[in-house]
């Protein structure tokens, strides 16, 4: 077995990775609006982007950090892990968390330069109403249930495929539109385009986010039990490789 990942490395990693994931998730929705009118078009586009700018981030890097990119997946990690000691601690969250939201917003800057837009142009898009933030919190159960039911069920290798599948199919049937991940939420308050999202609903989306993702822990129990079903040296991570730090469990070689 490799020798472990430093931590400043697999959190430089998480940020890198969240900056790409929103500049794909922003770039391509200035692009759809640039070429067509057509709302349903647009989001046909944006949400084939993101499947396939996801897939291949968390293939390229989910042997180094576990390709979470989403702070509520590194959040139920530590929480499911914090008896065990086979998953992230609390120092790694304190690493990557703040990482994952720098990256998101450096993401939508970058997005916004390569279109020659204000590079901070905080968003007028309200997305404040009670049926999107059910929508969120069905969109980060499923997809919490998703991550973790793979690493239980030991398909952790399947996750470049399956997350990025569950993420565009969840962009089409939640109300909205499945942010999912609340740095990436963070991010797109930081462009007024289509992918934004207005600041002053940033804070319901973050909270139903994050009871969606105990939703899911609880779903992840229902079905699979309350103990991981393996051992993370016994574990493919994405890309074919074991694992660089014993201490991370299968549940983290996924994304959001």
């Amino acid at each position: 077995m490799s020798a472990p990942v430093p931590l400043l490395r697999r959190a430089a990693v998480e940020g890198l990775g969240t900056a790409a994931l929103v500049t794909v998730v922003v770039g391509s929705g200035i692009q759809a609006t640039e070429l067509t009118r057509d709302v349903g078009v647009q989001l046909l586009a944006n949400s084939l982007a993101t499947v396939f700018g996801l897939g291949v981030l968390i293939a390229l890097l989910g042997s180094v950090s576990g390709a979470h990119f989403n702070p509520a997946v590194t959040l139920a990690a530590w929480f499911t892990s914090r008896r065990t000691g086979d998953g992230p601690t609390l120092r790694d969250v304190a690493a990557y968390v703040p990482a994952q939201v720098a990256g998101a917003i450096a993401g939508a800057v970058l997005a916004d330069a390569m279109f020659g837009r204000p590079l901070v142009d905080f968003s007028g898009h309200d997305r404040f109403s009670g049926q999107l933030w059910l929508g969120e919190m069905v969109a980060t159960a499923g997809l919490v249930w998703l991550v973790f039911g793979l690493g239980r069920a030991g398909r952790a290798h399947l996750a470049p495929l399956l997350v990025a599948a569950y993420i565009g199919a969840a962009y089409w049937f939640t109300s909205s539109t499945s942010f999912a991940n609340p740095a990436v939420t963070i991010g797109r308050a930081f462009t007024d385009t289509f992918a934004g999202i207005a600041p002053a609903s940033v804070l319901p989306f973050l909270a139903a986010q994050l009871l969606g993702a105990a939703a899911g822990l609880a779903l992840v129990a229902v079905c699979f039990g309350l103990t991981a079903g393996t051992e993370a040296e016994d574990v493919v991570m994405p890309g074919g490789q074991k694992s660089a730090a014993p201490a991370r469990s299968a549940e983290e070689s996924a994304l959001a």
